[in-house]
């Protein structure tokens, strides 16, 4: 009688773009140059890949991922678990290369667009209570009270991630766009000129000095609220706006620009400069979006006036602080008192955002247009954290923690590289990630029954490729005809 097995007959095939990828993007000999000053008693490419389609597949943790992952990769790997963690301690203290490495080798093989490039920072938390050298308490996207680490990503002008860079959660998240642009810039030999878009959190004087002086050009948002009394004066005037509406006639959003000279300071050799700065400035305002702002900022002011009747602590208020006074009384307890001007600029103000450009002759829609491509990025985020499960982060030393975001970055990119490059954006990141995740085959005698669920991805790409992916029986043949298929 026949009897069941220690070891499950389910196994992983959804890596196989991938793995293709990898192998047409020719990592491995590169890769293998590592060898030549250190003494790997592993393949070093082996490990790398393997972690990448296991963090593909089924995002967990290193330990995990080596007994309950790896060994259902169709593919057999050769390290133990001792050496997959000093081989993502190597990886993580030369994370630089290979970052360098991947792009250098996507640009040679499916060309990189830095016209345009998008810039952002997000971070994750750890499950830790106390700080070290890189993981430091700061303002956490999750409001956590736990230390983070900070990550930037710089994606070309058709969303390919082209720059990663990891720094400690307390530091400010504005001088690392300059660092990751100096870097990407200098290993890739990029002499053009480029533009940098980003959020509002980026702009600051000294990022705008930055582009300037390195022949560049920006794009960034700006708040309104901050601006100078003259400016918002024109930001608030009726007349000079376009209405853009749907078929039904309903405004979608509204515009309008100008052209001047705007002065901006910051600090040049220990000097404080002031210089007048030629830009074009695209308002924008939004119906629906200024209906939800005026909404939430009514909710924090009943929050702020319901505290404030009971004299409640000031790390009660939370966010709704911002609407509130904390005047001390000769010595005594603080008195409370609601912020009536701050509320009224808020709600005066909402639904508004301003666009600034150096490219003066840039039109108005292919400025508004540039601009919310920048959801590309908090889209690469939404992988990392959710498809991917990059937080919370377990790993504990410096060079595994930058080991498993690298590892969560090459992920992103050859995703990336299929969804745009290959699929030309025909099917969106979840339904990639639903393939991936989804495409396994169960052993049965000296088959395999392929037990995946019939998409339109998946019969597209067996037609495309002309691979068994939709077959219900596969065999060995088969499916190394499909691991060993190079897009």
């Amino acid at each position: 009688m026949r009897k069941i097995s220690d070891k499950s007959p389910v196994h992983y095939l959804g890596y196989f773009p991938l793995k293709s990828l990898m192998t047409r993007l020719q990592i491995k000999k590169y890769v293998d140059y590592f060898k030549l000053t250190n003494e790997f008693e592993y393949d070093l490419f082996e490990l790398l890949s393997s972690l990448v389609y296991a963090r593909s597949v089924n995002p967990c943790s290193k330990l995990r991922t080596f007994h309950d992952v790896l060994p259902y990769l169709y593919h057999e790997y050769n390290f133990s678990y001792d050496q997959l963690l000093a081989g993502l301690g190597f990886i993580g203290r030369n994370y630089r290369k290979f970052v360098e490495l991947f792009t250098v080798q996507t640009n040679a093989i499916f060309g990189l667009d830095t016209d345009n490039t998008y810039f952002d920072c997000t971070n994750f938390y750890f499950e830790i209570d106390r700080e070290d050298d890189f993981r430091k308490r700061g303002p956490s996207k999750e409001n956590k009270k736990e230390p983070i680490v900070g990550l930037g990503l710089l994606l070309d002008k058709n969303q390919i991630p082209i720059g990663m860079k990891l720094y400690p959660g307390n530091e400010s998240e504005k001088p690392i766009m300059r660092n990751v642009i100096d870097e990407l810039k200098n290993s890739n030999n990029i002499k053009g000129r480029t533009i940098h878009v980003a959020d509002k959190g980026l702009n600051c004087a000294q990022n705008i000095a930055f582009s300037k002086k390195h022949g560049d050009g920006y794009l960034f948002s700006k708040s309104v609220k901050g601006l100078p009394q003259k400016e918002r004066e024109w930001v608030l005037l009726e007349n000079g706006f376009t209405d853009v509406k749907d078929k039904k006639g309903n405004t979608i959003y509204r515009y309008k620009s100008c052209i001047d000279t705007f002065p901006y300071t910051f600090e040049f050799e220990g000097k404080t400069v002031t210089v007048q700065l030629t830009e074009k400035r695209l308002l924008t305002y939004n119906p629906k979006l200024a209906t939800k702002k005026r909404y939430e900022i009514n909710r924090l002011v009943e929050k702020a006036r319901s505290l404030a009747m009971s004299q409640a602590k000031k790390s009660q208020f939370g966010e709704s602080g911002k609407y509130v006074n904390f005047t001390d009384k000769d010595g005594k307890k603080a008195v409370v008192g609601i912020n009536e001007e701050a509320i009224e600029k808020d709600l005066k103000f909402a639904g508004y955002n301003l666009l600034v450009t150096s490219e003066t002759k840039m039109k108005d829609e292919e400025m508004y247009q540039i601009y919310h491509n920048l959801w590309r990025i908090e889209e690469s985020f939404k992988i990392m954290k959710s498809d991917l499960d990059a937080r919370p982060v377990f790993a504990r030393t410096t060079d595994a923690i930058k080991g498993h975001f690298l590892i969560c970055y090459i992920t992103v990119l050859l995703e990336r590289i299929f969804q745009f490059k290959v699929l030309e954006n025909k099917y969106s990141s979840s339904d990639i990630f639903s393939l991936i995740k989804g495409f396994k085959v169960t052993k049965a005698e000296r088959k395999h029954i392929n037990t995946t669920t019939e998409s339109e991805l998946i019969n597209d790409l067996s037609d495309k490729f002309d691979l068994p992916l939709n077959h219900y029986f596969l065999s060995d043949k088969q499916i190394q005809s499909i691991l060993n298929y190079i897009i």
